[in-house]
């Protein structure tokens, strides 16, 4: 099972997106590969590598989806009360098609329709994830100021990297911690794996609608 969290940016700029790639081993993830600035080409080559030797598990932080009409979908409104409920702030939580999110969303949605349409012998499994709600649904309580303040404090920062490498996350390099972006993706790979080990669940979970909403939501 290799299983990839990917913190993606919007089409314009690639260069804060990151890759995170994780591989099973005895009921843990192990770390393999952290990729920065990566296109749409480089995530889909990957994909296509690692699938061709295990089923790959593919966790993406954007939305993959939006409603018809615009605002918030129903998940949307559901996390935003499950992070409200960890004490976290919902303004992580934006509509998919609000000014700042539309362009992150219209790569989302063109990133998953290309991984849809990959032939291979393996599956590839894809699921939205919330880094922060990822982490904010497994952190301590007394460093959940930090998870608040970990994009704006350096110190935060390493608190929660810290954090990170205190989960089931085994062998995380430093260069992990060396931006929010490394953190988010690699939370994105905890999140992705919790969804798609059969031995695991995520904290929470919003199921696919399909055809509108193709993929399931989780933390």
């Amino acid at each position: 099972m290799i299983v990839m969290g990917i913190d993606l940016s919007g089409p314009s700029n690639p260069k804060d997106t990151v890759i995170s790639i994780f591989e099973k081993v005895n009921g843990s993830l192990r770390f393999r590969q952290l990729i920065s600035g990566a296109t749409d080409e480089v995530i889909l080559s990957q994909i296509k590598r690692e699938v061709e030797n295990d089923s790959v598990f593919v966790g993406i932080d954007s939305p993959l989806s939006y409603q018809d009409g615009g605002g918030d979908r129903k998940a949307d409104k559901s996390l935003r009360a499950y992070i409200k409920s960890l004490g976290m702030n919902t303004s992580s939580v934006m509509s998919p098609t609000m000014n700042r999110m539309a362009y992150l969303t219209l790569r989302g949605i063109a990133l998953t329709r290309s991984i849809d349409s990959l032939k291979t012998d393996r599956p590839i499994k894809v699921v939205e994830v919330h880094p922060g709600a990822v982490m904010g649904s497994r952190i301590p309580d007394e460093l959940l100021p930090h998870l608040l303040e970990y994009k704006r404090s350096e110190d935060s920062q390493k608190q929660i990297f810290h954090f990170l490498q205190s989960t089931d996350l085994n062998e995380l390099p430093n260069e992990a911690g060396s931006s929010t972006h490394a953190i988010d993706a690699c939370a994105a790979a905890l999140g992705a794996w919790h969804w798609g080990d059969p031995y695991l669940e995520p904290n929470w979970c919003q199921k696919a609608v399909p055809p509108h909403h193709p993929f399931d939501f989780c933390c």
